[in-house]
């Protein structure tokens, strides 16, 4: 199976998006092309031998050939004509904006485009922390207590709060508050990249847990559970300025009992979202003998390949399981009957 792994786009994210791609031609064993969407969300094909950091960073990828969407694909111009890419499944990894926000799936749907990633719907409700919090509410999956906050807005949840943008990832913007006096810097950070804040309790030393998966046949197909390394909270630096696969070595110390519980807290949230035909991470909160949601990655770094014992094998299975889009057969039988009415009537 061949696929195109779309990354890049207008995102906050952008540079990480592009170390997703980078990570994936290493990790998974397949036939890859990849479609670089610029800051100008222009489409480009990168050649394998390009999918380097440094030739984003130095705008090399302008002298790419540049590709046009159409029905089915993606394709490009030349002197023989137009021709599509020969390509069996695209894979959405976009972080941010753009890719995890329902933009680009919007897009692919629009087109009839066989794709992995959430859809629209779904792409909005994970994106939105606010909106991810009436999900859980929704599906009966606990979260931390929370407040939304717009500037002016005050504070009410007694500190320490943590902060963060209600529609960005990767932790960029997200601040500790343990003093009242840090407050209002950590209001300015946030608002830097959204008119929105998410506050909630921060708990100090809480574990963290994260468990990839996705749906096909019917069957919910799990990663192992990992409990991620880190300090205060995973800020930035953590996520991504130390990515390597040698996390995958951190594999939750836990009972059965507490795997069963972040199965099916899974379960219930890709389900309730609609996440069929995507490959999801939930990052899981457990405290006090109880699970909690943090987020959902629709879209996580490098999908989370990490997680996995057999990541190409997995990626094959959900591409030959995606969703398939009810095509609706217009047939103008209203127009033509009022206008048949109309000529009987003159």
């Amino acid at each position: 199976m061949k696929y195109a792994v779309i990354f890049g786009a207008q995102s906050w994210e952008h540079e990480i998006s592009i170390v997703s791609a980078v990570v994936m031609k290493k990790v998974l064993n397949a036939e890859l092309c990849f479609i670089f969407i610029s800051p100008e969300r222009e489409f480009y094909e990168i050649a394998p031998s390009d999918m380097k950091a440094v030739y984003f960073a130095t705008g090399k990828y302008k002298k790419a050939k540049r590709l046009m969407i159409t029905t089915g694909g993606f394709g490009k111009h030349s002197l023989t004509g137009f021709k599509k890419l020969d390509v069996d499944c695209y894979i959405n990894l976009v972080h941010g904006m753009d890719g995890e926000d329902g933009k680009l799936a919007g897009i692919l749907e629009f087109y009839g485009i066989n794709f992995i990633g959430p859809r629209l719907e779904a792409s909005v409700m994970s994106f939105n922390k606010v909106l991810t919090k009436k999900l859980c509410e929704l599906c009966a999956v606990p979260s931390l207590p929370y407040e939304v906050l717009k500037r002016g807005d005050k504070l009410g949840l007694s500190l320490p709060a943590i902060l963060k943008p209600a529609r960005l990832g990767s932790s960029i913007g997200v601040q500790i508050v343990r003093e009242p006096s840090e407050l209002e810097y950590a209001c300015d950070v946030g608002f830097e990249f959204d008119d929105t804040l998410l506050a909630e309790p921060f708990i100090e030393g809480i574990r963290e847990f994260n468990l990839a998966g996705f749906k096909a046949e019917g069957e919910f197909h799990f990663s192992m559970i990992e409990e991620p390394k880190k300090t205060a909270f995973l800020d930035f630096e953590q996520k991504y300025l130390s990515f390597s696969g040698e996390s995958g070595k951190r594999s939750a110390d836990i009972d059965t009992s507490t795997q069963s519980e972040l199965k099916d807290a899974f379960r219930r949230i890709y389900e309730a979202g609609g996440f069929d035909g995507a490959l999801i991470r939930c990052d899981f909160f457990y405290h006090e003998g109880k699970v909690y949601l943090n987020e959902i990655n629709p879209n996580p770094g490098s999908l989370a390949n990490y997680l996995f014992a057999d990541f190409t094998a997995e990626i094959e299975c959900l591409a030959k399981h995606l969703p398939k889009q009810k095509q609706i057969k217009v047939e103008y039988n209203f127009i033509n009957e009022i206008n048949g009415q109309k000529g009987k009537m003159g």
